[in-house]
């Protein structure tokens, strides 16, 4: 493409923004805050030897301990494949055991090991260090401003974009990724 020829598109260029984001600069911001927050996740990540992804797999397992792989899929919200390659991953660096479902031999249970409970402060310490660089610069109050309006967000998204939003009550743990202390939604609308 010629540099002096203009853009490609008619009306693209010539602002912040790229054209095709100006009628959703909000989400424009949203998409670039979550890539970097996943890369300085991916950094912290990765002095605990984790890759991103596999924390909120140990978290839910610290918190339901054995779990039926079908239901940490569901709970993941992710392929299944890339739970699979997931749990091959932890189970090779000794954080997680499959061993086949004694009530149904065709299901595998998932459970952390003895030995991730070192991880567990590992990975804590990456969350609380990651939230530290995340919120730099914000008081209390804004803070708690941010994590309220992103719950909304949240909450806006998870019903637009899945067919199912479930949040777990409190007594049993939060899917991972999920805020604990956000109100459970009206089943209702489903």
């Amino acid at each position: 493409m010629n540099p002096e020829a203009g853009s490609f598109c008619p009306g693209a260029g010539g602002g912040q923004l790229p054209a095709a984001a100006r009628g959703g600069p909000v989400s424009h911001a949203v998409s670039r805050v979550a890539r970097l927050h996943r890369v300085a996740a991916g950094r912290l990540l990765r002095q605990a030897g984790l890759y991103p992804g596999q924390e909120m797999v140990m978290m839910y397992l610290w918190e339901a301990g054995p779990v039926r792989q079908s239901e940490l899929i569901k709970a993941s919200e992710l392929d299944p494949s890339t739970v699979t390659k997931m749990l091959q991953r932890l189970e090779q660096s000794g954080h997680v055991r499959r061993c086949p479902d004694p009530a149904d031999r065709r299901a595998v249970l998932v459970e952390a090991t003895e030995g991730s409970c070192a991880l567990l402060a590992e990975v804590s310490r990456a969350w609380s260090t990651l939230e530290e660089v995340t919120l730099a610069g914000l008081d209390p109050a804004e803070r708690a401003e941010l994590a309220r309006l992103l719950a909304k967000v949240e909450g806006n998204l998870c019903t637009e974009a899945l067919a199912e939003c479930r949040d777990l009550p409190t007594a049993r743990p939060a899917r991972p990724g999920s805020t604990p202390d956000r109100p459970e939604r009206d089943r209702s609308r489903r």
